[in-house]
């Protein structure tokens, strides 16, 4: 993907003379500093993930080194960031309904969460303690803690539609009560720095105003001047463009603040003047068309990945996809359908993608805070055996329908030990878990198969230990003759050849459970190499019955399909249904090559 061409729309225009005169300026500004790109994470894929029992709506990191990770059914994790990665810290079943908001202050001593249980829980970040429950008497929609200088205390913002109210969070008491908004609010955002707070509402309007006073200020606490008047700013662009703002995000040096719309326009505001600094255009017509011009990935993933997106905006979940800014406040990290970018401000360049070849779609993302040298040196007064090397950047995000978060850092997993696996489980199994590894184990799951066709036999060997819902899939589907007679009914000279549909035209097939079952990605079971078997799928965690035998290694099919054997014996076989005439419009051979049973060793 050409970067520059992609971005080439948001480059801010400037009369000839200008551009003249600022063209060392702008050379300058094209240059990416390397010290900067290094805080960053680099790795392509994600080194590890970690589970909560259900699927994950949050996750928010601290400058005390902390990531919090809450999910829909009212669990809250917190975990601590190392040298290396992260390790677990306590876990609290926070609330009885779904977590609706997550946050921390701007200091990283407390978070708080609010639920659909009308409730609202603060937490001291460091000790692990719950300080505070607090019963709103309404459905709180978004939060914010904030500090205010003449209570010389932090407060916490919280929404009720289109109202905001403000808490002692140590005592529970309301403090006060406005309506800036004439509609639902969507977000709110703190800027300790100038001690101002950014709210915005569905309707596109963003409100500014004051921590100490509640109100709108034609000054920050700093002495800046802010915009006098609207009409003077980029603020009702979205009601220009007819969408609305779904969340917001502040730069660490207050210079910037940006947005992420329902028009999947990433717009980037200057904060004091609220004018409109970079738009970044990711809506699936853009998306649709670089990929018809350049190729960006496989038809079939992009297809996949198309599907995906329609669903998202659907649901709830596409308003937790969220854009940051790193900690030198130059970058702003975002997902896409393609992974996520890492785009440089200044210049206006994408340096860094990651998890492109990832099966997850990534919605909400946290970066962990690099620990500075002079955070090291006070530390170290206290602490002289203290190992400091903190500096680990790591992207956190949540993942559409996961009930994992992903950690994506400057090291690629590790593809030698087939006995480590980058998904950790660090969650007891479920009943069902349990009932189901039970079954496997009367089961005893077969190693090897051998299909015979009316072309030859071909044997197979299976990876039951690796994929064993997919191999208990398959070779119950085979005892039962559920294959019996099926066609290869897609055969694609030099790339595969499909099977296992009982309709005969790629439409139909079940799994043995009656419904689509999840995908098993193994490290080390790639399509590097031909002869792969493996599950054909209509996207993420669809596998019923079909499967196909590649004709030629298929790098880009990995982590898309599962893969569960390899032909072992009667490659000429396969060589001989991959040469079969086929129609031209649907890849189906003209002559029937069958299925006639299948032997179970």
């Amino acid at each position: 993907m050409k970067d520059e061409q992609h971005f080439e729309e948001a480059k801010p225009k400037e009369d000839e003379e200008d551009e003249q005169a600022h063209s060392s300026k702008k050379q300058k500004l094209n240059t990416v500093d390397k010290g900067l790109i290094d805080n960053l994470p680099s790795a392509k894929s994600y080194e590890f993930s970690y589970m909560h029992r259900d699927i994950i709506k949050f996750c928010i990191t601290t400058p005390t080194n902390f990531i919090l990770t809450a999910s829909i059914d009212g669990h809250l994790k917190f975990w601590k960031k190392i040298n290396e990665g992260i390790e677990f810290v306590k876990h609290y079943r926070a609330h009885t309904s779904a977590i609706v908001a997550l946050r921390s202050s701007y200091d990283g001593l407390y978070a708080a969460s609010a639920s659909h249980d009308k409730s609202l829980k603060i937490f001291d970040v460091k000790t692990f303690d719950m300080t505070t429950m607090m019963s709103l008497g309404f459905v709180p929609g978004v939060i914010c803690f904030i500090y205010s200088f003449p209570r010389k205390q932090h407060l916490i913002a919280c929404s009720e539609e289109s109202k905001i109210h403000i808490y002692e969070f140590l005592s529970g008491e309301r403090i006060a009560s406005f309506e800036l908004h004439m509609s639902k609010v969507m977000d709110i955002q703190y800027c300790h720095l100038h001690r101002q707070v950014l709210s915005v509402d569905e309707t596109g309007i963003i409100e500014y105003w004051s921590s100490d006073e509640f109100k709108f200020t034609k000054t920050t606490a700093t002495g800046e001047a802010l915009f006098e008047f609207k009409t003077d700013t980029d603020l009702f662009t979205f009601l220009q463009h007819k969408c609305k703002p779904l969340n917001l995000a502040l730069s660490p040096d207050g210079k910037y603040f940006a947005t992420f719309a329902s028009d999947r326009k990433i717009r980037v505001f200057t904060l004091r003047t609220a004018k409109l600094f970079r738009v970044y255009d990711e809506s699936l017509a853009v998306a649709t068309e670089l990929e018809t011009t350049q190729q960006l990935v496989p038809s079939i993933d992009f297809g996949r990945r198309l599907a995906i997106e329609r669903d998202l905006e659907k649901v709830e979940s596409f308003k937790f996809s969220t854009v940051v800014f790193d900690d030198s406040s130059s970058f702003v990290i975002y997902s896409t359908l393609l992974g996520i970018k890492i785009l440089h401000l200044q210049s206006n360049r994408c340096v860094r993608m990651l998890g492109v070849n990832e099966n997850a779609r990534f919605l909400s993302l946290a970066l962990s805070y690099p620990t500075t040298r002079k955070q090291n040196l006070e530390v170290a007064v206290n602490n002289p055996n203290m190992n400091l090397d903190l500096k680990d950047p790591t992207v956190f995000c949540t993942a559409y329908k996961k009930n994992r978060f992903y950690l994506f850092s400057a090291r690629e997993p590790d593809t030698t030990n087939l006995e480590s696996d980058r998904d950790i489980l660090n969650e007891r199994p479920t009943r069902e878990d349990i009932i189901a590894a039970q079954t496997d184990e009367k089961a005893k799951l077969s190693s090897s198969t051998i299909l015979h066709t009316n072309l030859g036999d071909i044997h197979l060997k299976l990876f039951s230990v690796e994929c064993p819902r997919t191999v208990e899939n398959f070779t119950t589907h085979a005892r039962n003759h559920y294959y019996d007679g099926v066609t290869f009914h897609r055969v694609i000279k030099q790339f595969m050849v499909q099977t296992g549909d009982p309709e005969g035209d790629g439409t139909g097939g079940e799994s043995i459970w009656g419904s689509d079952f999840e995908d098993e990605f193994h490290r080390n079971l790639k399509h590097d190499r031909p002869y792969t078997v493996s599950m054909a799928n209509r996207g993420p965690n669809t596998n019923g019955s079909q499967f196909f035998i590649t004709l030629i290694p298929t790098p880009w099919l990995d982590n898309k399909h599962t893969v569960f054997g390899r032909v072992v014996k009667g490659m000429d076989v396969v060589e001989k249904v991959g040469q079969a005439k086929t129609h031209p419009k649907t890849d189906q051979p003209y002559d029937d090559i069958k299925i006639l049973s299948i032997s179970v060793k």
